[in-house]
């Protein structure tokens, strides 16, 4: 077994596609199915089924997979913990994130952290948080940065930031109340409202807080669904609606006068961003490293 068989298996899962896992590791398509055929035959096993359109896991396929991933980790960990210090860390981290951390907060830990790590580089990638979730469960992605907690044995989550939610109304005289002001929660029945669609972060949270006060969110007068928060501010902006959002998401558009930040008496809209990963996989080394700086950057 060798280690580019491993990683010929490894990029044709995370892909379910040999030509897009050949130009990932930068070799020919044949090599990776010579590579990966040469696996099946030591293993005595069929790891991939291809009789579909879409390339997937056989049972011993799903099996493999964990170990392959945890052999190709311990490599390069044992790599990195014999490199030469003296010239640095140095690498890519990929990240998959939801939308509110992915713009308005993962930017100031990466200035941060690359101040630190100057040789380090970023591919960041914006996912919603249920499938980031989904992704790290089914062994497609080891970690990635939610919104939302969903429970499970096999993740670990790790809290690195405290967001808090607002209601975000127009700036205009619909709207005389003062920034910050409390209204009751039936004030949110009469009113039109942009929500972002199932299985983000913010809708999950907002769903979980609005059933704590046994209110669906059937009950309000939902009147667009969208997938960008830069769009529901805009549709704010525009009196097309108002909604719940990220407060750290609209300081720019406070500070200019556009929105206006209000707060509904008796529900408290305070949640973590989280780092998550699975409890039985082994993060690469440069991946810990980043993982132990959000431990230490939540604590300044």
């Amino acid at each position: 077994m060798e280690f580019n068989q491993l990683e010929s298996f490894l990029s044709v899962v995370k892909h379910r596609s040999f030509s897009k896992a050949a130009k990932e590791i930068y070799i020919t398509q044949p090599t990776i199915s010579n590579n990966i055929r040469n696996l099946e035959k030591e293993l005595q096993t069929t790891l991939l089924d291809r009789t579909s359109k879409t390339i997937t896991l056989t049972e011993a396929g799903k099996i493999f997979y964990g170990y392959a991933l945890e052999l190709i980790n311990i490599r390069d960990k044992a790599k990195f913990d014999i490199m030469d210090h003296s010239e640095g860390i140095e690498g890519e981290i990929g990240i998959s994130a939801s939308s509110i951390p992915e713009q308005y907060v993962l930017p100031h830990i990466i200035k941060d952290f690359i101040g630190r790590y100057p040789r380090i580089s970023f591919a960041i990638t914006q996912k919603n948080s249920k499938d980031i979730i989904d992704d790290i469960m089914y062994g497609k992605e080891n970690f990635g940065i939610v919104g939302a907690k969903l429970s499970s044995r096999t993740l670990e989550y790790i809290d690195f930031y405290e967001d808090e939610l607002v209601l975000a109304v127009p700036n205009n005289d619909r709207y005389p109340m003062a920034a910050d002001e409390a209204l009751d929660l039936d004030f949110i029945l009469s009113e039109r409202f942009l929500f972002r669609k199932e299985n983000s972060g913010t809708r999950l949270f907002i769903e979980k807080c609005l059933s704590d006060k046994d209110i669906s969110i059937d009950d309000l007068n939902i009147v667009s669904l969208l997938d960008s928060n830069e769009m529901i501010k805009k549709m704010i902006e525009l009196d097309l609606g108002i909604s719940f959002v990220s407060k750290v998401s609209i300081q720019n558009e406070i500070e200019l006068g556009l929105i206006k930040p209000l707060r509904i008496e008796g529900l408290t809209l305070r949640r973590q961003f989280y780092f998550v990963y699975s409890k039985h996989r082994t993060l690469h080394p440069i991946v810990e490293t980043f993982k132990d700086f959000l431990i230490e950057w939540r604590g300044m």
